[in-house]
């Protein structure tokens, strides 16, 4: 395994950011920045040998500091929706930014992908890997408490891309820490991703509301256009649900959270990539790019030109008592893992 790092640019505060490549023995690479410790190319071959990058991301640093779709992002404090941007801890109410209307999305205005964070690099023969770390002081963004957060992303001789998020606060806080990465198993660019074909480990899916808010219930996938149980292309039944203009949904993956299990594989049946996704996080977003808008801010790409499955906790848990708990305590240690298997059939 091979690492290298080099400079990415300079904020505007003056402090510089550092790009990351990690290469392993196949040839096949990922690319990362201490910029949001985001999570840039993925260079995977097909099988016939070409390599292509899979992950949408950007060739310069100034992208990732605009506004963007959240392109490989680790985000935090809180993933997705925390409805009103509200929630009670001990009967005090914290009002977290409203940046998604009246409720709050990804962390907020600025989520941890606009933060930059210390980074070290490690090397231990057959992975390698840089261990990413940002401590956000109490009341960013209205969250309550000093947390302490840790995003270990990694490579190794086997194609598996690994991502280990612990985080420790000094106060009760809700944290839901996700990677955002859009993926495009034909390659960044080579079209949308209609054709692949998905198979989602769930047998249930989160009830929301017209502001994807969960309303408490969770509904079977049973003999709707949600059940990726078999493997099905994912735009066999997207015009379903046009009203988000494709799949925005929350699954709740098979199996006990803590664990790690398999919770999706996808294939391209054009280049024959496969990625398998393995988590210990109780649920997986689903999302189609419906939103991309074939601009700038997005690099050129447009609606459905990737798809991401986002593992992490259930949106608005800490408004939502029958959900898995993301309450964090002085004492401790939030620890959740998701790995990506690539390889080509």
């Amino acid at each position: 395994m091979q690492i290298q790092s080099v400079p990415f640019g300079q904020l505007a505060d003056g402090h510089d950011v550092a790009l990351f490549t990690i290469t392993n023995s196949r040839g096949n690479s990922i690319r990362l920045t201490n910029y949001g410790a985001i999570l840039m190319d993925v260079n995977i071959a097909d099988a016939s040998g070409n390599v292509a990058n899979v992950n949408l991301s950007f060739d310069s640093l100034q992208p990732y500091v605009d506004r963007h779709p959240h392109f490989g992002s680790t985000i935090g404090r809180f993933a997705n929706r925390i409805a009103l941007a509200q929630f009670t801890i001990d009967g005090k109410t914290y009002q977290v930014t409203k940046n998604h209307g009246r409720h709050h999305l990804h962390g907020g205005d600025v989520g941890f992908d606009h933060l930059l964070w210390q980074a070290e690099t490690f090397n231990d023969g057959d992975v390698a890997g840089v261990r990413f770390t940002l401590v956000s002081p109490d009341g960013m963004e209205g969250y309550p408490g000093t947390l302490t957060t840790v995003a270990e992303y990694s490579f190794n001789e086997s194609d598996e891309l690994a991502m280990i998020f612990t985080a420790t606060t000094d106060a009760p806080t809700h944290v839901n820490l996700c990677n955002h990465s859009y993926w495009n198993l034909g390659g960044a660019g080579s079209g949308d991703v209609l054709d692949t074909i998905l198979t989602i480990e769930a047998d249930q899916v989160l009830d929301v509301d017209a502001d994807l808010i969960p309303t408490g219930k969770i509904n079977d996938v049973a003999g709707t256009g949600l059940d990726f149980r078999t493997p099905t292309p994912i735009g066999k039944n997207i015009q379903q649900y046009e009203a988000t203009k494709g799949f925005d949904h929350c699954f709740v993956v098979r199996g006990t959270a803590g664990e790690l299990r398999k919770a999706a594989r996808a294939e391209d049946p054009t280049s024959g990539r496969v990625m398998e996704v393995w988590t210990t996080q109780p649920a997986m977003q689903l999302y189609t790019g419906n939103h991309l808008p074939a601009n700038e801010r997005s690099g050129g790409y447009g609606r459905h030109d990737a798809f991401c499955l986002e593992t992490q906790h259930h949106p608005d848990a800490p408004n939502q008592p029958t959900f898995p708990s993301t309450l964090l305590k002085p004492g401790e240690t939030l620890m959740q893992k998701t790995v990506h298997r690539f390889s080509n059939r």
